[in-house]
Formats: C-alpha cells, structure tokens, sequence
C-alpha cells in the first residue's frame, strides 16, 4: 500500500513548523497509533478508517472519475485508491510534473492502473476552460467528479480574474468546472443507467467564516480581509453549492448525487501557510509532536471519507448530505441556507460569465 509514498515528493510533515523542515514521516508509522475516536459509525466505518478499507471489494471497473489537486495529498490517496478498484482516473494538477510523478508512482505499485494527469489551475477560469473543454472533446464518459483541490489560510491576493484568491480557487474553480462537465456526467449516468456523483471536499472550517457567512458585498476587501475567515467562507461555500446543485438534479430527476465532507485534520502541504501565525514556532512543533499522532489523520485516513462517498453503495440515491469520518455529519446552519444557496449560485454564475 505504501510504495507509491517512496517514489513521490511526501506531504506529511510531523514534529516541524510545518513546510520549513524536510523531516518526513511515512503514512504507515500513524496506522497504529491510539485514535481519540475510533468507534465505528452507522456506515461500519470510523475516524480510523483507511480509503483501502472503505472500498475493499469494491469494483469499478468501468468508471470514469476526475480528481482534482491529485498531485500530493489526499487527493493523490484519493486517487490511488480509486485506480486500484479498477476506476479509470483523471487527475487535474496545477503542477504537471508532480502529477506525472504521482502518476508514474500508482501505476509501478498498480500496473493496471489507468491514470492520466491534465493541467488544472482552478484559480484561472481560462485554465478551467481548457481543461473542460479538452476533457469533452477527448469524448469519455464522466462517472465521478472528485472536487478536491485547495488552498488553506493564504495571504490576501487576488486571482488572474481578480476574485479573492480562495474564494476563487476553493469555490469558484470547482462551481465552473462543474457546470461545465455537467451535461457529459448526465449523459453518461443516462448512457451507463450509473448513478453519477460529485463529491466536494470541504471542511469542518465551513463553521467559522465571516458573520455574515459569505461578503457577497466585500469578497475583494482587502482591509477586512481575514485569511482564516476567507477560508472558512471558501468552505461554506462549497457546501452551499453542493446543497444546491443537490437540489436542482434532484428537482429535475438527474441520476447524480451531490455530497460534501470534511477529511479530518491531515496533515498534508495546506498547512504551508501555518508559519502566518507568527510567535513561537517551536510551541507549535512540540504540540504536533505530542498530540498530532492522537489528534491528526494520516493521509491514508483522510481520504476515506472521499472514497467512501464516491464508491459505496451504501451511499446509492443519498444527495445533499455532509459527511465526517465516514459518517453522516450535522452542518452548520448557514450551509443549509437555501436562500443563501440560490444567491451564492447566482453570484457565481455572474463571476463566471
């Protein structure tokens, strides 16, 4: 399971502030470590859960699945994982060598495997475009679309669309990729008689955005501009549009779910922007370095949950849920806003025009 953690640039970085230290800690050191919460939920599965362990038995065979930000990451796990249950994987990278890499990596431990890289920038809609754009025109179905890729806690910059720079990346990338790959998931889950699913990686940071919930009226503001709120919208908005997209195939009678979850706390290269925090660093490593085996999940764990809701049957016809540890999770009220919904879409629906 671990080989394709050798022959990639790794991500989990324990007992270091952060991105600044290059000692490396392999996924499987955590597997044994004591968990906080392990105990299995409703679905059978847990905190504890690997994606190995939620697709096991699975086949899919058959399946076409796009991945976004697969070069490092649960998004690679996310990745490997779906290509060793036979699903034929599109990774959508902003780094093409990184994804080659990990390309190159799941196809030496998984022969078989069919996996491709394509460059995808979701901060540039020029790039999303083009992506699209060459996806459709190579003619595959589209079973799965994995809206994984994002930014966590960066200073404030604004996008090549001059758009806040999460808020364009983490939502607005995914909102037009998914609106431009739509009709070829509903011609496919009509062609295959498969349930389609679009799956967002969200967070548990969906819970503290800015009061209002989303600056509809201030998105650019750089003097109120707080990268942890603008993170925590970016978030928010994601289970916004997956409530509403739910609710508009559901309304039409589309064989595609939508679903959202929070992977966990795992520590992958989003935290490269932790050294904002300022003051002592080394707080912070000896923090990690004591509790983050009890506390954080390895990637292998953090991708599961991703796995779990593109893969398993026992999810076949549930739509517009949130998830956590592999289980159905409570949302924040704001995210189940349904006017708040259809004003986010409609404001995206501008911003990309």
């Amino acid at each position: 399971m671990n080989a394709i953690w050798s022959n990639i640039s790794p991500t989990v970085c324990l007992n270091t502030p952060f991105p600044y230290s290059r000692k490396i800690v392999n996924g499987s050191d955590f597997s044994q470590q004591m968990w906080l919460f392990r105990r299995n939920g409703t679905s059978g599965f847990s905190s504890s859960s690997t994606a190995e362990e939620v697709t096991d038995g699975i086949d899919g065979s058959g399946l076409t699945a796009i991945v976004t930000g697969a070069s490092s990451g649960i998004g690679s796990e996310t990745a490997r994982v779906l290509a060793l249950r036979g699903v034929h994987v599109v990774m959508g990278v902003r780094n093409v060598s990184a994804g080659k890499q990990v390309k190159e990596a799941i196809v030496n431990e998984i022969p078989a495997a069919k996996v491709e890289a394509m460059e995808l920038d979701l901060s540039s809609m020029a790039s999303v475009k083009k992506f699209a754009s060459e996806f459709t025109s190579s003619g595959r179905p589209l079973n799965l679309l994995i809206n994984n890729a994002g930014i966590m806690a960066t200073p404030f910059k604004l996008s090549k669309d001059n758009i806040e720079l999460q808020f364009a990346t983490n939502h607005l990338g995914h909102f037009l990729l998914t609106n431009l790959l739509l009709d070829t998931m509903k011609r496919t889950a009509g062609e295959t008689k498969r349930e389609g699913r679009i799956v967002y990686v969200s967070s548990e940071a969906h819970r503290f955005s800015y009061r209002e919930g989303i600056c509809f009226d201030r998105l650019n503001d750089q003097e109120g501009y707080n990268r942890w709120l603008a993170y925590g919208q970016s978030k928010l908005a994601n289970l916004l549009h997956a409530n509403e997209l739910a609710r508009r195939l559901k309304e039409d009678g589309v064989e595609i779910t939508v679903n959202s979850l929070h992977p966990g706390v795992v520590t992958t290269n989003l935290f490269r922007h932790f050294g904002v925090w300022g003051g002592n660093l080394g707080l912070v490593e000896g923090f990690l370095g004591t509790l983050g085996k009890l506390v954080f999940k390895n990637v292998q764990q953090g991708a599961s949950t991703t796995c779990y809701l593109a893969l398993h049957s026992q999810l076949k016809g549930t739509t517009g849920a949130y998830f956590a540890d592999n289980n159905m999770a409570k949302a924040n009220a704001k995210a189940e806003d349904t006017d708040v919904a259809k004003k986010l879409w409609d404001f995206s629906m501008d911003l990309i025009k």
